[in-house]
Formats: structure tokens, C-alpha cells, sequence
């Protein structure tokens, strides 16, 4: 048995990897269970490496420290990764009202905090890990170790406080929910509603009887209409082609346009008369409307196309096609000549089989190409959000300057890279099943070293007189924050029950009650609202927990 001491216990790096491997394994295993429809998911590994703590395991504390700091970065980095192309655009007009609405829920959440440490008289290091556990957070409570790290503080206590409030952080925006729902929702509240999206593309087919457009070119009308569209068919005469911009429009021709549903009226003014017929079921075979057509999907793979505007390539000129449709990441876009390409983007291509070979060849279409992940990109955005977290900040009112450490830099340089990497015409694209393998695979690195140092003086401290009052408090700053705001906005501002409950989800960073709410409300609100409110709001938590200590510690 001498081989299996060595394998767990005599500290070394092959037994660093070996025991942080069993915490992960074993805590993502059980993480998967669900208990009355909730799971803890990844978050499991942070108690596996508790009891692991607590039954005397240990790694080198070097190891420790690389394994638990690499695993943040990691981590911070691919989810600004991932919620950097989505970051700014959730601003719009819809989204502001529940961002806003999330930042209610963040300060309320912040400034309880504030004053339960004054009230109470437990140390604001160990409110601000309350506060993270209760908000499900733990990229926040990496950002708040690593800033009492620079201002020389080596504290462990956070993170005990942190998985005390875990699980009635999961359960308190459940009930908080379940509680709204219960007061002051009423049965016809949760009727689907039709909900205009303004984005999604529209397919119409008009009739030219507008004298104001006769022998006109597309372009021209272009230029009359405030609408964004594509003209994807003309027929004239019984004949089907793809128009490119120079074409005239006659009396007569018959047009399928994409756009968005509300310009459809405009458009009918426009043109003259508006067919009844659908052309936006799923089922139509295309390739059987018009057999001297093809309709065909490519996708982007040629690095020189990344950050290029579709108009810059003239593809409808010089090959006589037609693109009407882009998606990317899951989302349909209208393919207007200012939009911006992104490697990986999924183009709808309309035209004769042998232009289409010929845009393919232009265009790459080369899908395994995409497969392989560019760890190049990866590694830089690493060093650059490192640099920028290491960069010291004078702030008046703090006597040393501030820095944004390994949790703020590199979730920060990952949101700008997400987001305006392609128009610097810089390759990030990583497919969602690499991104979700780097977070994954950062996150339960990070939870099980913090489980492990925390693991030994856990149980101890949660048994303690005060053990109890840090569950209350970090009960309070769940339930309280999201009662409040929720009640508002469903109350006072008049949003759908299911936009709120996502809204509750996402400022709180709690996909389990996400599942929750997604089986018990109809309709996808919870889950849109959700990925409105959790990339402003995720960053948010990351830099308060960081400013909290600066400004009161």
C-alpha cells in the first residue's frame, strides 16, 4: 500500500494532480444529482475539497497556490470571453430597464453588506464572503482573496463564510421567486405573450404596384426607404432571379424581401401590395421553390474575412448571389450590407449552384479548420487581462494604489477582446463547447484548492456561536435584495413575471434557480432576461467585491 500513500498523501506533483483530480471528479459527479429539481452543478467540487480539507488532505502549498490562481484565470477569462460579444449590445432599449434593475439588486446586495459588518461587527472580509456565497459567486470571492492579498491580509476566512451562505444562496432566489409568485402573480400573468423581435430576420413576399418605384434600382429605393431589407427573389416574367443592387425594378415584379417584421407595413407602401402567403415556416424546401436556384449555408472560415463588412466583399455583383440570412452564436441576423463578419458566422447564400461553389471558395466553408481551437489568441489574452490587472491605480481617498488582480484584469480584457477582437481583426473564436471546457475546467480547478484550504478549519467555524449568524446574514443578503427589486419590478414597473424571475437569476449569478424557473414558468423570458442581466451583472460583483475592501476594510 506503500504506492497509494505516495499517490495521496507524500506531497509532490504527481499527488497535487491526483487528489485535485479525485476533489474535481468526485464533485462534479454528485454535482449532477438534482434534489427537488435544483443541482449544484460544478459548484459541488468547492465541498468535495472541504471534506477533503477536513479529512486531512493536502497538497504542496506552491502547487496549491499555481493550481488555485491559473484555475481564476482561466476561468474570468473565457466568461468574458463568452459574454463579451453580448456585453454592450444587452444596453439596448428593452435590456437597460433589466440591467438596471440587476444593478438595483447588486447595490442593494452591496451596501447590506456595508452595513451588516458595522451592525454586527463581523469583519467585512468575512461579509464580503457572505456576500459571495449568498450570490452564488465565486469568481467575486476570488477577486476579493487575491485584492486582501495585495493589501497584505491573508485571510481564509471569506471563503469559510462563502460556503456557509452557498446553499441557502441557491435556495433563497428560489423561494424569493416562489414567494412573488405566490403574492402577487395571477394566472393569466403567465400567459404567453407575443413578443416582437425586432432583430430576428422577417420573410415577405410584395407585388411592385407603387408608380413612385417604377424603373428604379434597388439601390435607388434603397435610399428612399428608412427600412433595413433584402431583396432575396425577383420574378419577372416567370422567372426567378437574385437582383443585385443596379437591377430596375418594373410594374409587376413579384419580390421576397428579408427584414424585420415590424417594417412590413413600411414596406407594403413601398412596394404596393403584401402577399398573404408564409414564408417563414420552417418546413419550406427551398430548393423546390425555384429549381434554377440553390439555397445553401456557408460558413466563415478564412481568417482575412474576420472584422470585414458584408458590402466590402460585392458578393451579389460579382457573383450574382444572393445572402439573407447570418447566424452566429445561435442568433438569426439580417444580412445588411454594414454588418460585421466574424469567423464562424453562418451565412444563407441564394444563387446558381455554380456561383455558389464560387463564393465557397471565397468565403472558406472549410468546418474543421473551426474545430481547432486558437490557444495562440487564448495565451495572449491571458498575458494582456494579467498586465492590465497588474496595473496600479491611484484612487483618491485609498493610500496605495489599487489593481484589479487576476479576477478583474482578465475578465475584463476578455470582454473587450469578445467584443472588438473581430473589427481588430483579431481571431477569438472559440467554439461554445472550448469555451465551455476552459471555464469548466478553471472553475473546478479554482473550487477544489479553495475547498482544500479551506476544508481543515471549516466545520469548526461554522459550529462556532457566530456560525449561526453567518447563515442568517447570508440568508438576508439573498432573500432581501431580490424580494425588493423583484417586487418592483413586477409590481410598480409592469414587467412579465418571467422577465423578472430571469432578471432575479441572472443579478444573482444563479443558474439552479434558472432551471427552476425555466420548468415552472412558460415561455423563454427567463431564460433571455437571464443572459441580458449576467455579463454587466457578473462584472460588476467581481469589481465591488474588490472596491467593498479598498474603500471600508
Amino acid at each position: 500500500m506503500e504506492w497509494l500513500y505516495s499517490l495521496l498523501i507524500e506531497q509532490s506533483a504527481l499527488q497535487a494532480i491526483v487528489v485535485l483530480s479525485l476533489i474535481c471528479a468526485i464533485g462534479l459527479g454528485l454535482g449532477k444529482i438534482h434534489v427537488f429539481g435544483i443541482s449544484l452543478g460544478v459548484s459541488f467540487v468547492f465541498f468535495i475539497g472541504i471534506l477533503a480539507g477536513h479529512f486531512g488532505l493536502a497538497i504542496n502549498p506552491y502547487v496549491l497556490n499555481y493550481a488555485e490562481s491559473f484555475g481564476l484565470v482561466l476561468f474570468v477569462y473565457a466568461l468574458g470571453l463568452q459574454v463579451g460579444p453580448g456585453f454592450f449590445s444587452s444596453f439596448n432599449k428593452g435590456g437597460l430597464t433589466l440591467n438596471l434593475l440587476a444593478i438595483a439588486v447588486v447595490l442593494t446586495g452591496t451596501a447590506l453588506t456595508i452595513i451588516g459588518s458595522y451592525a454586527t461587527q463581523v469583519s467585512l472580509p468575512d461579509m464580503v464572503g457572505l456576500l459571495c456565497g449568498a450570490t452564488t459567486n465565486t469568481p467575486a470571492l476570488g477577486a476579493a482573496q487575491q485584492t486582501l492579498l495585495q493589501m497584505g491580509v491573508d485571510n481564509n476566512t471569506p471563503a469559510l463564510a462563502c460556503a456557509v451562505a452557498y446553499p441557502l444562496g441557491v435556495l433563497g432566489v428560489i423561494l424569493a421567486i416562489i414567494v412573488i409568485r405566490k403574492l402577487l402573480v395571477r394566472p393569466k400573468d403567465l400567459e404567453l405573450k407575443k413578443k416582437e423581435e425586432i432583430n430576428k430576420p422577417y420573410i415577405a413576399a410584395f407585388q411592385v404596384h407603387n408608380p413612385a418605384i417604377f424603373n428604379k434600382s434597388i439601390q435607388e429605393i434603397a435610399i428612399l426607404s428608412r427600412c433595413k431589407f433584402v431583396i432575396s427573389r425577383m420574378w419577372r416574367d416567370g422567372n426567378v432571379s437574385i437582383p443585385t443592387s443596379e437591377k430596375i425594378i418594373r410594374q409587376g415584379d413579384r419580390l421576397l424581401v428579408i427584414t424585420s417584421e415590424k417594417n412590413v407595413p413600411n414596406l407594403t407602401i413601398l412596394f404596393g401590395e403584401h402577399e398573404t402567403t408564409d414564408w417563414n415556416n420552417e418546413d419550406i424546401d427551398w430548393n423546390a421553390i425555384d429549381s434554377q436556384l440553390v439555397s445553401r449555408r456557408i460558413v466563415i472560415t478564412r481568417p482575412e474575412l474576420n472584422g470585414k463588412k458584408l458590402g466590402s466583399l460585392r458578393l451579389r455583383n460579382m457573383y450574382g448571389i444572393n445572402i439573407s440570412r447570418v447566424f452566429r452564436s445561435g442568433v438569426e441576423l439580417l444580412a445588411t450590407p454594414q454588418l460585421t463578419l466574424q469567423l464562424g458566422d453562418r451565412l444563407t447564400v441564394i444563387g446558381e449552384k455554380a456561383a455558389i461553389e464560387n463564393v465557397e471558395k471565397v468565403l472558406g466553408n472549410t468546418v474543421k479548420s473551426l474545430e481547432e481551437p486558437n490557444l495562440v489568441a487564448v495565451f495572449i489574452g491571458l498575458i494582456l487581462g494579467l498586465a492590465v490587472g497588474a496595473i496600479p491605480l491611484a484612487i483618491p481617498g485609498i493610500s496605495t494604489p489599487v489593481k484589479l488582480g487576476l479576477a478583474g484584469g482578465p475578465i475584463i480584457v476578455g470582454i473587450l477582446i469578445g467584443t472588438f477582437g473581430p473589427r481588430l481583426h483579431m481571431i477569438t473564436y472559440t467554439t461554445q463547447s472550448a469555451n465551455l471546457m476552459l471555464r469548466a475546467l478553471g472553475l473546478s480547478m479554482f473550487l477544489a484548492c479553495l475547498g482544500l484550504r479551506t476544508g481543515g478549519t471549516f466545520f469548526e467555524t461554522v459550529f462556532r456561536p457566530e456560525g449561526l449568524l453567518w447563515i442568517g446574514l447570508g440568508f438576508g443578503l439573498t432573500i432581501i435584495p431580490t424580494l425588493i427589486i423583484g417586487i418592483l419590478a413586477f409590481k410598480v414597473m409592469k414587467i412579465d413575471f418571467g422577465s423578472v424571475a430571469g432578471m432575479i437569476c441572472g443579478s444573482m449569478a444563479n443558474p439552479m434557480a434558472l432551471n427552476f424557473a425555466n420548468e415552472t414558468i412558460p415561455g423563454d423570458n427567463p431564460s433571455v432576461a437571464y443572459a441580458t442581466v449576467y455579463p454587466f451583472s457578473m462584472f460588476l460583483r467581481v469589481i465591488l467585491a474588490q472596491v467593498i475592501l479598498m474603500f471600508f476594510l
